[in-house]
């Protein structure tokens, strides 16, 4: 048996049934997967929302968590890339059981060997925010890497929470981007600078204003990471001409046609879509969690740890979930070993 974390109803984080210490039988390895011993989780919004809309089957647990660090103990018959004993880190898959376990199974095509220059706990803060960051700004937007003379901008609402924090970092690394965030607080704006943002501008005010006032028009690109619909008219009037909207919240409506008149495009991002479905191209996840590994290694980009909320509990877990709730957390939350 293996100690995990759990729920059987959807209940506030407030509720000490909502997130409760359990055991369960440990996983076996088939097929493609990796049976991995989890040592460093993070928590991410995914997990706050899953809680709260999904109950799970009537006497199941449901297990949480999607984004961890640990060590390969055991590998399916058709695992072709990694071996027993290796350190590894990855997201998952939003279908099948999550991280806040002792062991997981996951299919080796979603995993890459972690950082060696990182903790356990810096690594865990990264494979889920890292992998969105990634496909929104080389997948969805179709953002040309490299540092070429030819200068866009790109503007990311919510830009200090774990998305925002990697996809900071990769646009000024990677691309020639001039890169403005939004953020509200004096330590969030802090933050974002010291990240590499050029500039940072507050979401609470017109962004076309804020924009204006740091002495910019017009952007290329946005990204919305948070409360979408409540920026949509100052999105629209922020976007060039043919440029293009990115988002991965949830808004509870989103109107398209004020898009046409600009000819703007919209992109969704939703970093489980390559695993649920099993796409062609799933094994880009394992790609770019390699490629993430020599950035982090060459000392280009560096993990978005926030706080640590201690050993890998309910009590702990609980914690975690109601500041996410609350929309403070800066950077990422994480979780290190079983007691």
């Amino acid at each position: 048996m293996m100690k995990a974390v759990g729920y059987q109803q959807s209940l506030p984080i407030s509720d000490s049934q909502s997130l409760q210490d359990i055991s369960l039988p440990v996983p076996e390895a088939s097929g493609r997967d990796l049976l991995v011993e989890v040592r460093a989780i993070s928590v991410n919004p995914v997990d706050t929302k899953i809680r709260a809309k999904v109950t799970p089957v009537e006497g199941q647990w449901k297990v949480l968590g999607w984004d961890a660090v640990g060590v390969v103990k055991e590998i399916g018959p058709e695992v072709t890339e990694f071996s027993v004993g290796e350190r590894v880190w990855y997201a998952g898959d939003i279908s099948r059981p999550g991280s806040n376990a002792q062991y997981q199974l996951v299919d080796e095509r979603i995993v890459g060997r972690a950082p060696h220059s990182l903790t356990d706990a810096e690594a865990a803060a990264l494979p889920l925010t890292a992998i969105t960051a990634w496909e929104m700004l080389f997948d969805r937007l179709q953002v040309e890497v490299g540092k070429g003379a030819n200068s866009k901008s790109i503007l990311v609402i919510g830009a200090a929470g774990g998305v925002g924090s990697i996809l900071v970092q990769l646009a000024r690394r990677l691309t020639n981007l001039t890169v403005i965030g939004t953020a509200s607080r004096q330590e969030t704006k802090a933050w974002l600078k010291n990240l590499g943002a050029h500039h940072v501008i507050n979401h609470h005010n017109p962004l076309s204003e804020e924009l204006a006032g740091a002495g910019l028009s017009e952007v290329d690109y946005v990204v919305s990471l948070t409360n979408t619909e409540d920026h949509q008219a100052e999105i629209v009037k922020s976007i060039k001409p043919q440029g293009k909207f990115a988002l991965i919240d949830d808004p509870a409506s989103l109107d398209v046609i004020k898009l046409k008149q600009k000819s703007i495009s919209l992109h969704w991002e939703f970093m489980f879509t390559r695993s649920l479905f099993e796409t062609e191209d799933i094994r880009a996840q394992h790609d770019l969690l390699s490629e993430l590994t020599e950035l982090i290694d060459d000392g280009l980009i560096k993990s978005t740890l926030g706080q640590h909320f201690g050993k890998i509990n309910a009590e702990n877990l609980r914690k975690a979930h109601a500041l996410i709730e609350s929309q403070a957390a800066r950077g990422k939350i994480v979780l290190e070993g079983f007691e």
